[in-house]
């Protein structure tokens, strides 16, 4: 997205919600001036968070990753989630990078998609509730909150709700069979996620449940032969197979 485009997003978005839920908005630049100007205008177009990745395109070092996160974060007053992702972004935020990052007031919480459960409860035994953990994976979402992350990030959530939902309360109250039949059901389309084609994936899945279209922009490109026909497959058996949900709402 253009950087008036995201404008809008965050000015109507904040708009739309009327403060029900808080407006985040995300951060991935090259450059620190960059990432600083970017996180000042969501400030003032009335986001109430961040998500920040390292430095996009330059692989910098533990550092430059360190100062350029500290440099955002001492020039906004919003908090901000830190997105940990090395396996896609090549750059990993270390326990030992976050003693550091820390000392920094508005740097709340992470992003944990390393893909190493265990670092749940490293994270846990180290900072405890200092750092709150967002899940970021959504093929070791029940996993991670079964071992103390305190919110999943989702990505198949877009077009299946009711059913994320569902997991994460089920859970939250100790109705674990409930929420693992849930998950075991979903498992196949989550895997839709962890993929470099993610979004195409997600937006055919959002087409199938009747909420909008594949459109996609460029370089993406909407999915073509086997590629196509596989993630329809996937989503046409998870629909025929979807299950009924327990009363979860209200828990």
């Amino acid at each position: 997205m253009l950087e008036a485009e995201k404008r809008t997003l965050t000015k109507i978005t904040v708009e739309i919600v009327q403060g029900k839920v808080h407006v985040l908005m995300n951060i991935a630049e090259q450059s620190t001036k960059g990432a600083i100007d970017a996180a000042q205008k969501a400030e003032a177009d009335g986001a109430q968070g961040l998500m920040m990745l390292p430095p996009m395109r330059y692989k910098a070092g533990d550092r430059e990753t360190m100062e350029y996160f500290k440099a955002v974060a001492n020039n906004t007053s919003l908090p901000i989630m830190v997105y940990n992702n090395p396996v896609d972004y090549k750059i990993e935020v270390t326990l030992e990078m976050f003693e550091e990052l820390l000392k920094c007031n508005n740097i709340e919480a992470v992003k944990e998609s390393t893909r190493d459960i265990s670092n749940v409860t490293r994270i846990k035994n180290q900072f405890g509730d200092r750092l709150k953990i967002m899940t970021g994976v959504d093929t070791l979402a029940l996993e991670s909150l079964l071992m103390g992350a305190d919110g999943w990030i989702a990505g198949l959530v877009c077009a299946f709700p009711r059913e994320t939902v569902a997991i994460y309360e089920l859970q939250k109250a100790g109705r674990i069979q409930e929420a693992l039949e849930i998950y075991r059901w979903f498992l196949p389309l989550l895997e839709l996620d962890i993929n470099p084609k993610l979004v195409q994936n997600i937006k055919l899945a959002e087409v199938a449940t009747g909420l909008v279209t594949e459109l996609v922009r460029s370089p993406r490109l909407p999915l073509i032969g086997d590629e196509r026909k596989h993630v329809l497959s996937v989503i046409e058996n998870g629909l025929k197979t979807r299950p009924t949900l327990p009363e979860y709402r209200s828990l």
